[in-house]
């Protein structure tokens, strides 16, 4: 049996991300996905400045950019007032190439790697209808089972396997690798509609997170349409939040109007803040989801994921191309764990907690607060770095 240089078990963007980067470099991978074809559900829909510039290097961000939305600014408002804090991304134009957030559905970074992937690297397969059923390793490789979608089992040998298999990860469950942390008691009820919010709603940013009265919520504007994220009422079941009747109550406080919201989709899910205790066991990596959840708050868990697949990218090419050994891996590890809990899980868990709050004068000191580092330079670039994900990237490179 010949040795596949790299399974990827995932083709979500972090997998396909990988498998493009080890295609550039001219290894050879298999990318197992368990879905029969690309889904195009409701995930991630923010990229961050740092992930747009890695992006760029090989023509995906033109793409992203043009089926996406600029978003310049985000806010933190207060709803009832009308108060904000908004946070120009402008003051990072010496940090980065994109001092913006990209407003843009995760699934069409997917769809341009694939017909990346398809068109320039003939060397990297994607496997749709595939799920991988189990693997044992070696010191020197690791034997993968998969299912073929006429149900076929299959197996390939490779020098690596990598879990990009989302939060319920087959990798890691099968590695009995503990996932730290927990999940928080709300849920997050993600509905779209095509209302144009920003026609009513003074001074709206494209990004904006609120403060009502009764909880919070958030406005996300996408070329076509607006996500909103809503949370249960006290005493409410999940079933009935995420009811046709309640999703339209919580929209119409936002905005009351005499005819019902068009409500697309509605999508409940739970935010987890969790991290593995390991990233890499033997020749078995984990990436993204697979070794940290977090609140989407902030939009960062997509593009960690994604970070750690540029990462994890270079340490195998250098380990393949003989220019380093498995210990490159261990570094893998130390500049990514530490960089999710400090900066990805903490930062994020932040953003939830204040958005969270329910005292009103609390509200209004953390808005203060806010809008005293907006209007700062010197606070609100150092903000910027921080909730843009640049400064978790510098220190995590700066780990040796």
């Amino acid at each position: 049996m010949n040795i596949q240089p790299v399974v990827i078990s995932g083709a979500g963007p972090v997998g396909l991300v990988l498998a493009m980067r080890l295609g550039h470099m001219g290894i050879a991978c298999t990318v197992l996905e368990s879905a029969p074809e690309l889904v195009r559900g409701l995930r991630a829909s923010t990229f961050h400045p740092p992930t747009l510039d890695m992006l760029q290097a090989h023509g995906i961000t033109a793409g992203l950019i043009a089926a996406g939305l600029i978003a310049p600014t985000w806010q933190v408002r207060m709803h009832s007032t009308g108060q904000y804090a908004e946070f120009d991304l402008s003051v990072l134009k010496d940090e980065t190439a994109h001092p913006y957030r990209l407003q843009c559905e995760q699934w069409r970074l997917s769809e341009l790697l694939l017909a990346h992937i398809q068109t320039n690297l003939p060397h990297v397969q994607v496997h749709w209808g595939s799920p991988l059923i189990g693997f044992s390793q070696t010191d020197h490789s690791v034997k993968v089972q998969y299912q073929s979608p006429d149900g076929q089992l299959n197996q390939l040998e490779a020098s690596f396997l990598v879990g990009a298999d989302g939060g319920h990860s087959t990798v890691r469950k099968q590695l009995n690798l503990e996932f730290d942390g927990l999940t928080f008691p709300e849920t997050t009820i993600l509905a779209t509609t095509r209302f144009a919010f920003h026609e009513h709603l003074p001074s709206l940013s494209y990004i904006n997170y609120c403060w009502s009265e009764r909880g919070t919520f958030s406005l996300l504007r996408l070329r076509d349409l607006w996500r909103v994220s809503l949370y249960q009422d006290e005493g409410e079941s999940i079933e009935e939040a995420t009811s046709e009747t309640a999703v339209q109550q919580k929209m119409q406080r936002i905005w009351p109007r005499h005819e019902a919201y068009d409500v697309l989709e509605i999508r409940p899910y739970r935010i987890h803040q969790r991290v593995v205790k390991q990233y890499v066991t033997g020749r078995v990596v984990l990436v993204g989801d697979a070794a940290h959840l977090n609140s989407p708050s902030g939009g960062m868990g997509m593009n960690g994921g994604i970070h750690d697949a540029f990462n994890l990218s270079e340490k195998l090419g250098d380990i393949l191309q003989g220019q380093s050994g498995l210990e490159a891996l261990a570094l893998y590890e130390r500049q990514r764990r530490p960089i999710a809990i400090s900066h990805v899980l903490e930062q994020s868990g932040r953003n939830r907690a204040r958005m969270q709050e329910r005292d009103m004068s609390k509200r209004q000191a953390a808005m203060e607060e806010l809008q005293r580092k907006a209007s700062d330079p010197v606070l609100h670039k150092a903000h910027l770095l921080n909730t843009s994900m640049i400064t978790g990237l510098r220190e995590s490179a700066a780990l040796t």
